[in-house]
Order: C-alpha cells, then sequence, then structure tokens
C-alpha cells in the first residue's frame, strides 16, 4: 500500500486491504460481529469498493484495529 497506482484513490486501497484481511479471518463472522451484511461487505471491501465512513468504522473495530487522523505537515508559522 506504500506505493499508489496512477489515478487510483487510497481509499480503495484502504478499503480492499481490508478486504483482504476480512477474507482471510472470515466474512461471514465479520457480518454477524459487524451487523453488516456479507454480500454487503464484500462489495465494500472489494478494489472497486467505496464503504461508507459507519461500515469501514465497523470494520476496523472488528478486526482489531482503530482509525486515526494525523496531520500530513507542520502548518507555517
Amino acid at each position: 500500500m506504500a506505493e499508489r497506482r496512477a489515478g487510483e484513490r487510497p481509499c480503495r486501497l484502504y478499503a480492499n486491504a481490508l478486504g483482504i484481511i476480512a477474507r482471510a479471518r472470515g466474512m461471514s463472522g465479520l457480518a454477524a460481529e459487524t451487523g453488516v451484511k456479507r454480500q454487503q461487505l464484500y462489495r465494500a471491501l472489494s478494489a472497486d469498493g467505496n464503504p461508507t465512513l459507519e461500515t469501514l468504522t465497523k470494520v476496523v473495530k472488528a478486526l482489531g484495529f482503530r482509525l486515526a487522523a494525523q496531520r500530513e505537515r507542520a502548518e507555517a508559522a
């Protein structure tokens, strides 16, 4: 994920990476834990997926991760 392909949005890369982890752990269990339908998870966490922030937050938490925001660079004084 460190290198981005031209024209690809980071959100889709993150969603796809989470999808790989989710499929390895089991989509049915993840669906039960998050309350999101299995088919919706497959769509949202695919290479072409575009998950809502709500879905992304549920998935990240269920997988044992957390989302964090970090300032990209310091502002000039």
